[in-house]
């Protein structure tokens, strides 16, 4: 059964997007960032298309993401989980294959016992903190967290494998961060190095500093945001990225309205004129932004039309004026923005937040539909 509102996913054009940032990589490898839901447009279907377009590498943010392509066939690729914490079932992502980090010596350790359980050794990247302020090492302590993995290494627990951290300002070119950031983790580097620490990958690089920093590639780089067509640095343009979602919905009542009519809750849009009101079947309870009430513009009809009072759960309503619509006719909330549609880079603008945001929030209850005609999420 069809579905009132979609996202269509369009395969070819992240397979497109991984192949032009593996060549902005510069011969670096490339890790197909697809961790929550690969930002909304769908875990595995995405990351065989990345995998597709020449990225060798996957990597998730939680252990449960990486168990979740292992048990849907996505197996013989390196799949790192990029936040570690205690508690998680590592044994199980050890037996599975999975890279696991650690910033701190008590989940080296925990990562280690897990091995032993697992009766294999661990792949294991240390994670420093050079500057974000989230999570790994920071420099004081990494002198420990180097020890700590170098001992479970000569125990047979584990190897490391890879040394990591992450920009806190890429986006913004310019900013006295970056260049502090990059000769930080230098440092990091030269000290697990010295101490013994083979490291088969050095990573640093988010989508926008492969966009911006060459000199940031290190052996590895980790797109996010611009492997589904979305431009980290919106100052700087497109970068020749193609917009991968299209969330669509169709019209479900049309209807005339006289002057004067209340729309929606609180009454926050009344009709100037006589004029055709058109219901769209998508709310925030599907990811639509409630606080894009009045704001946000949608492609219906030819035109683009602005939303008309408050977003509700379930759907919104557009003033349409003298032009009409059918129900059933496609109304295009955001896509790439060929056929004049807003892109979710405008709806972002409009909200004062993130691309990334606006299409990671698109819910469960909407399908996403790929190009080969298949779907997942609600029927």
């Amino acid at each position: 059964m069809r579905s009132p509102a979609q996202a269509r996913i369009d395969l070819a054009a992240i397979s497109h997007n991984v192949s032009l940032l593996r060549e902005r990589a510069g011969g670096a490898e490339v890790m197909a960032m697809v961790k929550a839901e690969a930002y909304g447009h769908g875990l595995v279907p995405t990351a065989r298309a990345a995998l597709a377009g020449g990225a060798t590498w996957l990597g998730v943010a939680k252990l449960a993401e990486a168990l979740e392509l292992r048990r849907a066939g996505v197996t013989g690729v390196r799949t790192l989980v990029c936040l570690g914490v205690p508690g998680e079932p590592y044994d199980e992502a050890i037996a599975l294959d999975v890279d696991l980090t650690a910033g701190t010596p008590s989940l080296v350790e925990e990562i280690a016992a897990a091995a032993e359980r697992a009766g294999r050794p661990a792949r294991l990247q240390l994670e420093a903190d050079t500057g974000m302020g989230r999570g790994g090492s920071t420099p004081a302590d990494w002198a420990a967290l180097v020890d700590a993995a170098l001992k479970a290494e000569a125990a047979g627990h584990l190897r490391v494998v890879g040394l990591h951290s992450h920009f806190a300002c890429a986006d913004d070119p310019g900013h006295p961060s970056i260049a502090s950031q990059i000769e930080v983790f230098k440092e990091l580097v030269e000290h697990a190095e010295k101490a013994g620490i083979r490291p088969e990958v050095r990573h640093l690089s988010n989508s926008a500093a492969i966009l911006t920093l060459p000199e940031a590639r290190f052996d590895l780089v980790r797109p996010g945001i611009a492997m589904y067509g979305l431009t980290p640095v919106p100052a700087l343009g497109t970068f020749g990225l193609r917009p991968a979602m299209t969330l669509t919905a169709d019209t479900a009542v049309v209807k005339r309205a006289p002057a004067g009519s209340g729309v929606s809750y609180g009454h926050t849009y009344v009709t100037d004129r006589e004029t055709n009101l058109a219901l769209v079947p998508a709310g925030y309870g599907d990811g639509i932004p409630r606080h894009g009430s009045n704001l946000l513009e949608v492609f219906a009809g030819g035109r683009r039309r602005r939303i008309a009072g408050r977003v509700c759960m379930d759907q919104f309503v557009i003033d349409l004026g003298d032009d009409t619509l059918s129900a059933g006719d496609e109304i295009i909330l955001f896509g790439p923005g060929d056929r004049g549609e807003p892109t979710a880079q405008e709806w972002a603008d409009t909200l004062g937040t993130i691309s990334y945001e606006i299409v990671t929030r698109i819910g469960t209850r909407v399908p996403r539909v790929y190009e080969d005609g298949a779907s997942q999420g609600a029927p």
